[in-house]
């Protein structure tokens, strides 16, 4: 360190700063320092850079090795009363308290907060990386707090983000579909059919979809195949629009993330499981009469929290060039919305 030091002509503690990427330095000093030292074969060692870091802060009173995790879902009590985004919530606190770090929570759309402001919060509150959970409606993040990911590293649950792409966690969706399909066709299910509403499937790039699809392609002929219905919205104002495509396609069981969709069928006369089968994408305990896949959630937040603390240790921040997927297998849970070796109706009628 000392003789890049000397051939930049700057500071051992400027080398050092600039190698650890500290926007303490100018971008112009860092790019020649990083050239010196490549030049030079220097590698600097990122674990001990970070535990001396640990070491040089741990000095100040009242330090906390503290992380952001930050609600991307427009309501502002998602982390509390959603369905689905106080697991990956939970998996983050677990393997925060596991590991040392304390969490503080922010909203994402909080009113008048532009970046420089986010900027020195996190700052003053000796925050290291960020963790975005509960991106719902789409996956775009505000242009406007480009500024936080530049300078911190950051990691998304659930979701793959662009414009920017950051490195993310969530669970394996073509996969988790195609399982689902194969269970339907192991159970004796011919006619799968698949409600998901187009914003979730946008959101996600068509990855249950696809993972449907596949499942139709490699086991059932043309003739047993079904469209996939994603006028969710539409049917919540007037629920015609399901029941036609009920009627055209027939299906014998229903793949979807919406509990509704059972009282959709038992308001149109069918029973479940006797007429037609129901198995949940995103099984919960809360409805654990339900057939279908534990996403596992919380393990989606544990790893993601993972894959920020290893940014952390290894200095790395800003929009990656290659951004990194951890993605959690979900596994079957059995469940009262499905026959045990279906013999479900494909002839009925409703109205």
């Amino acid at each position: 360190m000392a003789e890049v030091a000397r051939v930049v002509g700057v500071s051992k503690n400027t080398v050092s700063l600039a190698l650890q990427g500290s926007p303490r330095i100018s971008l112009e000093t860092r790019r020649r320092i990083m050239e010196a030292a490549e030049t030079m074969g220097y590698r600097l060692n990122p674990t001990v850079a970070h535990l001396m870091a640990e070491l040089r802060q741990n000095r100040s009173p009242g330090f906390r090795a503290t992380l952001a995790i930050f609600n991307g879902n427009k309501a502002q009590d998602a982390f509390t009363r959603h369905p689905t985004i106080p697991l990956y919530v939970k998996g983050c606190q677990q393997r925060a308290r596991q590991l040392g770090y304390q969490l503080d929570e922010f909203w994402l759309h909080e009113p008048e907060m532009p970046a420089a402001r986010w900027l020195s919060i996190m700052r003053a509150r000796n925050i290291r990386g960020i963790v975005i959970i509960g991106l719902m409606e789409n996956n775009r993040l505000p242009a406007h707090l480009s500024a936080l990911w530049e300078e911190f590293p950051a990691v998304v649950t659930g979701v793959r983000t662009r414009d920017p792409g950051l490195s993310f966690a969530c669970s394996d969706q073509h996969a988790l579909a195609l399982e689902a399909f194969e269970k339907a066709v192991a159970l004796g299910y011919r006619r799968p059919a698949l409600v998901l509403d187009g914003v979730i499937d946008e959101v996600i790039e068509g990855r249950f979809t696809a993972g449907f699809l596949t499942g139709q392609s490699r086991l059932l002929p043309i003739e047993q195949r079904t469209q996939p219905f994603h006028q969710v919205a539409a049917a919540r104002l007037d629920r015609t629009v399901f029941s036609e495509w009920l009627n055209r396609n027939k299906p014998d069981v229903i793949f979807t993330l919406y509990h509704e969709v059972k009282r959709w069928l038992i308001d149109l006369g069918l029973r479940v499981p006797e007429d037609i089968g129901l198995i949940q994408y995103e099984w919960r305990a809360d409805h654990g009469e339900w057939a279908g896949m534990d996403q596992r959630n919380d393990l989606v937040g544990q790893a993601a929290l993972d894959m920020l603390i290893s940014m952390v240790h290894h200095n790395e921040r800003g929009v990656p060039e290659h951004p990194r997927a951890t993605m959690i297998g979900s596994h079957w849970t059995d469940g009262a919305t499905v026959r045990t070796s279906s013999s479900a109706r494909t002839d009925f009628q409703v109205i």
